[in-house]
């Protein structure tokens, strides 16, 4: 997309919710993550020069001034540190500590990847987390997948109403 002349992406993902304040059905805006995936798209044969450089700064990854247009659409927008992890399988109760040790309120399995790839690319990021399950351990019930995916299927339409409401913003 960003070779084809987009400018700016955007990356929505469903997240454990690391902060025990973070409710089910909440959306989160990312202004920074933990790459704990072991993984980096910019690993391997130099890229051609004019799709930017191999070491970029990701000091601001999630654009600030994308973050602002969000918060212009719905002030009550919480931000936070999203902690990519592999998958597929969900997070350890000791992984997800560790997580919040380093400054974690969310955790998922996508998403880093995504966003290094495109600001290496040149395009402005947008990070967008919907709190699906409260990660493991933070609260005594496993983590049932089916509950997941109810939860993004009932925050749907509401995250549909506001991703087109930050879209609209974008220039």
């Amino acid at each position: 997309a960003v070779l084809a002349g987009c400018r700016a992406v955007v990356l929505t993902n469903a997240a454990g919710g690391v902060d025990p304040t973070l409710d089910v059905g909440t959306p989160v805006l990312v202004h920074d993550h933990l790459n704990l995936s072991g993984q980096n798209p910019l690993v391997g044969p130099l890229p051609p020069e004019e799709l930017g450089p191999r070491f970029v700064d990701l000091s601001d990854v999630y654009s600030s001034r994308l973050r602002a247009l969000a918060r212009d659409v719905d002030p009550s927008l919480r931000e936070g540190v999203y902690a990519m992890f592999l998958g597929p399988s969900y997070e350890t109760k000791a992984e997800v500590r560790m997580a919040r040790t380093l400054g974690a309120d969310l955790v998922g399995m996508s998403t880093a990847l995504e966003a290094i790839a495109a600001k290496q690319l040149g395009a402005e990021v947008l990070g967008l987390s919907l709190v699906t399950n409260p990660a493991a351990g933070v609260v005594a019930q496993p983590i049932d997948h089916h509950d997941v995916l109810a939860a993004g299927s009932a925050a749907a339409a509401p995250l549909g109403d506001l991703l087109r409401a930050i879209i609209e913003r974008i220039v």
